[in-house]
């Protein structure tokens, strides 16, 4: 892009994306391979949002990698699953929308980009019990991606978090992940992560960085690729201040930059896709006051700049969603430098011999469920006007064998986190209460109970072990229920677990083509929302992993065909 007329505060193009995580490369690659102009203007320095910190799992039911696996279905019944799941948030426009797209979303960038995708032939969503869930299928992932082939512009590639990754290298679910979680068991992962962590120390050597790329990471590096293909410029510390119009119409945006501002018009109108609002916690205690409690994840550079700009055009913030927030529960990270990280719990909640219990010692949901419903349980549980927290209490056994929070599994050790009071611990099960500030007497009567029942792998009290989803995340090797194990032996650990978040579902009211639309339903000419800053098409609910980056690359797919006059086939 050049700066038109000769005047350094002024360029022109087609469309202005905002923003750089999935939704707004979506948009822009799809634009630009169907000839428009584009500019990307992302306010951070490096470029990635949010995406960049993710598991990268994307939720994109009837896709073509599916199908080629011999998993065929009718849009019927991920349809049938939604309608079940979100009952009265359920959008029909928004959800047939994305339905109809997200297929064609996958088949696009496999053929048109350098995006590559690898299946999740074997996950299933969260709800097996309801009508019309998936059992394998519905979700992809980015293949891995050589860091190399960015070339120069790897250096604008946000890295990985520090707490997600080993070292700075990205670990993907899947067979990778269980390499790693079986290394001292099995010869042949030990032999795969040898090969990988000496590559990823010769990479460290040369490059002070990881190049074999994963998850969030590989999604927006091939994405980053494709639009730099593409033509497409890509403007890091480019934070969007305001909004141009002409009548009633978006045409472009001020941005603030190193050289001072510079006013770009957007003949097709502009996308704003920054990573929503989670940081805003003025705009989150106007939602729910108890969302402010949160802890997220989502890059700190999130704070609700798409909503104000969305506003400021005519646009409103849709906060009737069931929760306007992605949760996550987390685990505050004490480092030796006085700083402080978050630990997502995904994985070892659902493994055999572990439980979550309240300060009073009892249990209050089944562990195993999505991170979504862990922190809404939580919340519901806990009185108002007291600490929201959980403990996850397990032996020691049972960190060495799946790991706890950030103190990985054998053979890294565990003692470090032991002295930063990040674990507690305790010979006996009233030194363990002692430790976390939990109810002696409560706490020994929950595991008692859960005890008597585990022994023979049942769950009466919240039914570990009885879904595809809770099976999926437990202990294959353990039976005769892989999510359920008894809690004896000491020394005994637990972790404190908060209420966290990936980012907001509360977003900007959006209609089937990614429009920003007014409070009565009216779209913004050449306004668009995608990714976070839209209202979550999934109303708040968490039906499936990779909800949020599934509707991000579709709708940023959609606003990108919408702006360049193409029809949704």
């Amino acid at each position: 892009m050049g700066v038109a007329d000769g005047l350094a505060n002024r360029m022109d193009c087609d469309l202005l994306v905002v923003g750089s995580g999935a939704a707004g490369l979506a948009a822009a690659v799809t634009a630009a391979h169907h000839g428009l102009r584009v500019v990307v203007a992302e306010k951070d320095a490096l470029l990635g949002g949010t995406t960049a910190w993710s598991g990268g799992w994307i939720w994109a039911p009837c896709n073509p990698l599916a199908r080629r696996a011999g998993i065929s279905e009718d849009i019927d019944a991920p349809r049938r699953y939604l309608a079940e799941v979100l009952g009265n948030d359920f959008n029909a426009e928004r959800v047939e929308a994305f339905l109809h797209a997200a297929p064609q979303m996958v088949t696009f960038f496999e053929e048109q980009t350098a995006l590559r995708f690898e299946s999740g032939t074997h996950i299933p969503d969260t709800y097996g019990h309801l009508d019309g869930a998936g059992n394998g299928g519905r979700s992809v992932i980015a293949a891995p991606y050589d860091g190399r082939k960015l070339g120069a512009s790897l250096a604008l590639l946000k890295p990985p978090l520090r707490e997600t990754s080993f070292m700075g290298m990205t670990i993907q679910a899947g067979a990778d992940l269980r390499a790693f979680m079986t290394m001292t068991r099995s010869p042949r992962a030990f032999a795969h992560v040898a090969r990988r962590f000496r590559q990823h120390l010769i990479d460290l050597a040369l490059h002070r960085r990881g190049l074999q790329l994963r998850n969030g990471s590989a999604l927006v590096a091939r994405l980053m690729r494709s639009a730099l293909d593409l033509g497409v410029e890509l403007r890091a510390g480019a934070p969007a201040e305001a909004l141009l119009h002409d009548g009633g119409a978006v045409i472009g945006a001020v941005l603030r930059t190193a050289e001072g501002a510079i006013e770009v018009g957007a003949k097709q109108g502009v996308v704003l896709a920054t990573g929503g609002f989670p940081h805003d916690h003025g705009r989150l205690a106007g939602l729910v006051p108890e969302a402010t409690q949160q802890k997220t994840l989502a890059t700190p550079s999130a704070t609700g700049d798409g909503a104000r700009l969305g506003e400021a055009a005519g646009g409103s913030v849709d906060g009737s969603l069931a929760a306007p927030l992605a949760y996550c529960p987390v685990s505050v990270v004490p480092y030796s430098d006085g700083s402080t990280g978050l630990f997502p719990h995904i994985i070892e909640r659902g493994k055999p011999g572990i439980i979550g219990v309240l300060r009073e010692g009892r249990r209050f949901c089944n562990e195993g469920e999505g991170y979504h419903d862990y922190v809404s349980a939580m919340l519901a549980a806990v009185p108002k006007g007291q600490e929201v927290a959980s403990w996850l209490i397990c032996s020691r056994s049972f960190q060495r064998r799946y790991g706890l929070g950030i103190a990985r599994p054998r053979p890294l050790p565990v003692g470090p986190w032991i002295r930063s009071g990040y674990i507690k611990t305790g010979r006996t099960v009233p030194e363990l209460a002692a430790a976390c500030g939990i109810d002696r007497a409560g706490l020994e009567r929950t595991l008692e109970e859960y005890n008597r029942h585990a022994v023979r792998g049942e769950d009466p009290a919240f039914g570990r072990g009885t879904t595809p989803y809770h099976r999926l995340q437990g202990d294959p090797s353990h039976q005769p229920n892989p999510c359920v194990a008894p809690i004896t032996g000491g020394p005994f650990y637990a972790v404190k677990v908060v209420p966290g978040s990936f980012g907001t579902f509360a977003g900007l009211r959006t209609d089937g083509h990614a429009r920003v639309i007014t409070a009565a339903g009216e779209p913004i000419p050449g306004l668009y929302a995608a990714g976070a800053d839209m209202a979550s098409v999934m109303g708040g609910h968490y039906p499936a992993g990779g909800i949020n980056l599934g509707p991000a690359l579709t709708f940023g797919h959609i606003a990108g065909l919408h702006a360049a006059g193409r029809p949704i086939e």
